[in-house]
């Protein structure tokens, strides 16, 4: 309950504030690519991953967001189901379960598993000389049960009636399933500004561009407002909120983008029939009005909770996650990949274990990620500004079919997405121009099932 007084405090307190500017040197037209080191590579470290960086710039991607790279606490570390580590007798069984990497024991160190911390400054440098930015996840909600703040400072911590330090909470006070961490008590203003500071040190020590702020909606939003004026006494930085619509107008004094978690959603409904390509239109509407013009959303048909909880674009999409991924690279906002998604990784990765992607040879997936990088980055109205934060619909009478444009100065594109089962004609006429993408769906004025046509209009 403190926590949500907190919270709406800081709402209040934000509600006169107009978002903050993107870095000046940010990329003009970001495309955000999720790194999870522990099963992008066999060996789960930096220096395996540092390696794979040139195909990451050959594929076009110019941001790497890496899941927490700080060591994970060992004390209620969760095995499966409900089981914790600790009641696992068996050693080499024990050994298997490395834990949630939102269960974070030190907030300034890197997960010796990883690697080094010189080791991870190199990577950022590297990532730096190729024109990369580089944000980190941040987990400002809990930490494990064995970081030193819980010892130290047990105040810093949310407690029940009895004074028992909690995992997350509901709010009618039921736990959330998180059992591993402990729920950090924004009404502390020291945890505050240690909590601050360790975000702090990344930049001024590693060089980072800025954070993807996990569950950003229970942290309270005076606290992203005041962590962004302090950490940027060094450098501008990027930041990016894990929450949607119900809670973003309280970050418009931090975050630059947030999660389309409801676009997403609605993505998984079009494809196996239970909502019409409209609806995307109504979603899009509805957020144009909501969020600030600056403020973009962050678009993907799958991520680490996605991959691992709910399966792979395959399982929830079916034959439309193509149809799906180029709306994410055409639609306003930022388009985000996802550790093996270039390879058509077919694989639920496990979070609590080691794991690595398993690559597909059945299809040229990295041929099809590199085209949708390239044409977002060689089309000017499919940028990423404030003036083209949105689309014009081009009105007709099919309802499995997306149709829009996008234009700047002089550049125009024309994208037509069929979203459904059926082989159509577009429902528009074709305009004359560049066929930028599915050339191999349009064939004598028809569309094929799930199939989509971007051109470049004279």
């Amino acid at each position: 309950m403190k926590k949500n007084i907190i919270l709406l405090a800081g709402l209040l307190a934000l509600g006169l504030h107009s978002a903050v500017a993107q870095p000046t040197d940010w990329p003009k037209n970001p495309i955000i690519y999720e790194v999870n080191l522990r099963h992008h590579t066999p060996e789960g470290t930096i220096d395996a991953f540092s390696r794979e960086l040139p195909k990451l710039k050959q594929l076009g991607v110019n941001v790497l967001w890496f899941m927490p790279v700080q060591p994970i606490g060992e004390k209620k570390r969760k095995a499966k189901g409900d089981l914790f580590v600790e009641d696992i007798t068996n050693p080499e069984e024990r050994a298997q379960y490395l834990g949630s990497p939102y269960s974070i024991s030190n907030y300034t160190m890197v997960n010796p598993k990883f690697g080094t911390m010189e080791e991870f400054n190199e990577l950022v440098k590297k990532c730096h000389g190729m024109g990369m930015k580089v944000i980190l996840d941040w987990v400002g909600n809990h930490t494990a049960w064995d970081h030193p703040w819980i010892a130290a400072h047990p105040d810093w911590f949310t407690k029940d009636k009895k004074g028992n330090i909690t995992d997350p909470l509901n709010d009618d006070g039921s736990s959330m399933g998180w059992t591993d961490v402990a729920d950090l008590n924004y009404g502390s203003s020291g945890m505050r500004q240690a909590m601050i500071q360790d975000m702090k040190f990344w930049v001024a020590n590693c060089n980072i561009d800025g954070f993807r702020c996990d569950v950003a909606m229970s942290v309270p939003s005076d606290f992203w407002d005041a962590a962004r004026k302090e950490i940027e006494t060094v450098k501008p930085i990027f930041m990016l909120a894990e929450s949607e619509e119900h809670d973003m107008n309280q970050f418009k004094g931090a975050f630059n983008a947030y999660y389309g978690w409801e676009m997403h959603h609605v993505l998984n409904q079009v494809s196996h029939g239970s909502k019409t390509a409209w609806y995307i239109d109504t979603v899009l509407m509805r957020k144009q009005k909501k969020f600030p013009k600056n403020v973009y959303a962050m678009n993907f048909i799958t991520n680490h909770d996605e991959n691992s909880w709910k399966g792979t674009e395959f399982d929830r999409m079916g034959p439309a996650w193509k149809v799906m991924a180029a709306y994410t690279f055409t639609a306003p906002g930022i388009p985000l990949l996802y550790t093996g998604q270039e390879y058509g990784n077919r694989k639920r990765l496990k979070f609590f274990e080691k794991d690595t992607i398993q690559p597909q040879t059945n299809e040229d997936y990295f041929g099809f990620y590199q085209q949708l990088c390239s044409l977002r980055n060689s089309q000017p109205a499919l940028g990423t500004s404030a003036d083209l934060n949105a689309i014009k619909m081009c009105k007709h009478k099919r309802k499995d079919q997306l149709i829009f444009t996008r234009e700047s100065k002089g550049n125009k594109v024309w994208v037509c997405l069929n979203m459904g089962g059926e082989t159509a004609a577009p429902a528009v006429k074709v305009p004359k121009g560049k066929v930028l993408l599915g050339a191999n769906c349009y064939q004598n004025n028809t569309l094929c099932s799930w199939g989509y046509l971007v051109i470049q209009v004279k």
